[in-house]
């Protein structure tokens, strides 16, 4: 695969991307609930092809065949984790669908500065998911840079990598917000999950098909078969990993946040279902893709080049390793462009306006683009540093991220919870997992992403026994989410 075939490939994949982006404009959007939710007007198919390439972004293909080829079989428990996890969208799906509706919120931090009757809960979240999504993104770039600098054996350096990504993302991002990156993300999603699986399959047969892949696994990597596996993995490394990604889909504002977008419950529906259908299937091609890397080139430098060096192989045909290679390029993207859409309308929605307090709709809405190209150079920053295996910065953020969890339930199950509750808990665990991270990542034995749940619950519910919650607020929401639950019987 020459480095002339790829810069040809990217420029093709950006030539039908735009073309579509400009497509999936209908008008000029100004209000942040048409450039941030698409207008709450998103079908299902739609949706779920979007959130699936949101979710499922170089951490897999790269980062989840990167902890298999270190790990082994562990990794495929660990995503079972996050997989099970999704069923959460179930419960909360409809909640959140039913509240976005009836008081328009724009972000969930919106959402919960207006269940506590707090603006500090919401700016104590934006602020939050600020600190640990960023360095979530810059595990994004990082990947599309490995991606490009292992498939051309360094021709085409990790920064030129990072910086194209970046590029692309905040184009994509201005071109006509969540519409333009849901749509392109379909196109992306599809690609994918098609051409990962024609490629492991390839692979597979090279070498000697799944009874020879896992009969030279058994020969020479028997640990990567078992359970701890080769050393990565032990139960508290698996658990604090696992642990937070359980809960990705309520921690992760860019996730939840996509709760208020279908156009309908039965959209929503069709949106978990398509989720979880590509998510099984992209599960097992990423694992499979690390067991091969392993089974083929057992010294590599690093973990998270499996997957680049299988496709600059001579094992896949170039022009499928190029696809595969564009559509992980696309799922990065998207992921970055879902999250410097969410944290640019938490800062302008639940920051900006409450220090400009009765800033306008388009105000908010030209503040929220301003801050996007800061994000995502803040986000280019980091990647350079090149930290660690992406699946483990990528639960990192996650573990920083569940603060935000025990206020979430809290707010649609428990009527007692109240700001003071809220505000510990995202406060006090964010600063807790900070500084875990900061001392080495152990207390007692056990990481940040054990302690993470365990200090923002037992905050959450202190700081909710020693207040007093504000009933009509509150009494509001409930009843908005009980008259959708209510029709739905």
């Amino acid at each position: 695969m020459t480095e002339s075939m790829i810069w040809f490939a990217i420029a093709a994949y950006l030539v039908v991307s735009v073309v579509i982006a400009f497509l999936s404009r209908q008008g000029r959007a100004e209000s942040m609930s048409g450039y941030f939710l698409g207008n709450r007007q998103m079908n299902g198919v739609v949706s779920a092809l979007s959130y699936s390439a949101t979710t499922y972004s170089a951490f897999m293909m790269v980062g989840l065949a990167g902890l298999t080829y270190a790990g082994g079989v562990g990794a495929l428990g660990f995503e079972i984790i996050y997989f099970a996890g999704v069923s959460l969208v179930a419960v909360f799906g409809p909640r959140f669908w039913a509240v976005g509706r009836a008081f328009g919120f724009v972000t969930p931090s919106e959402m919960l500065g207006f269940r506590y009757h707090s603006k500090a809960v919401a700016l104590s979240m934006s602020v939050a998911s600020c600190i640990f999504l960023i360095p979530y993104s810059a595990v994004q770039l990082a990947g599309v840079g490995y991606l490009l600098e292992g498939m051309t054996s360094g021709a085409i350096g990790f920064t030129t990598g990072v910086v194209l990504a970046t590029a692309i993302a905040v184009f994509f991002a201005f071109v006509a917000g969540i519409r333009s990156v849901m749509w392109t993300d379909s196109l992306q999603a599809l690609m994918m999950i098609v051409a990962s699986t024609l490629v492991a399959l390839l692979v597979i047969h090279g070498l000697g098909g799944f009874s020879g892949l896992f009969e030279t696994l058994s020969t020479e990597h028997p640990d990567s078969l078992t359970v701890p596996g080769p050393g990565l993995f032990s139960l508290t490394t698996f658990l604090g990993l696992s642990i937070p990604w359980f809960f990705f889909s309520l921690s992760n504002p860019q996730v939840s946040q996509r709760l208020f977008m279908p156009s309908s419950l039965s959209a929503m529906r069709q949106m978990l279902i398509g989720f979880m259908v590509f998510g099984f299937i992209y599960t097992l091609v990423s694992v499979l893709w690390g067991f091969s890397a392993l089974a083929a080139f057992p010294d590599l430098e690093r973990a998270d080049l499996a997957t680049p060096t299988l496709l600059g192989s001579d094992f896949i045909p170039p022009l499928l390793g190029v696809i595969v290679m564009i559509g992980i390029l696309a799922a990065a993207v998207s992921t970055i462009d879902s999250i410097m859409l969410t944290l640019a309308s938490m800062l302008s929605r639940d920051v900006y306006a409450h220090v400009k307090s009765g800033a306008s709709e388009k105000r908010q809405l030209l503040i929220g683009k301003f801050v996007i190209p800061v994000i995502a150079l803040l986000a280019l920053g980091f990647a350079e540093l090149q930290l660690d295996l992406i699946a483990v910065l990528s639960v990192a953020a996650s573990s920083g991220l569940v603060a935000m969890v025990p206020a979430i339930v809290g707010a649609f199950f428990w009527k007692r919870g109240t700001a003071l509750g809220a505000l510990v808990s995202i406060i006090g665990t964010s600063a807790f997992v900070l500084v875990m991270y900061a001392t080495g990542n152990s207390l007692l034995g056990l990481p940040a992403g054990i302690w993470g749940i365990l200090v923002a619950t037992l905050l959450f519910l202190g700081g909710s026994l020693l207040s007093t919650p504000h009933t009509a607020s509150r009494d509001d929401f409930f009843e908005a989410v009980d008259g959708v639950l209510a029709k739905r019987r």
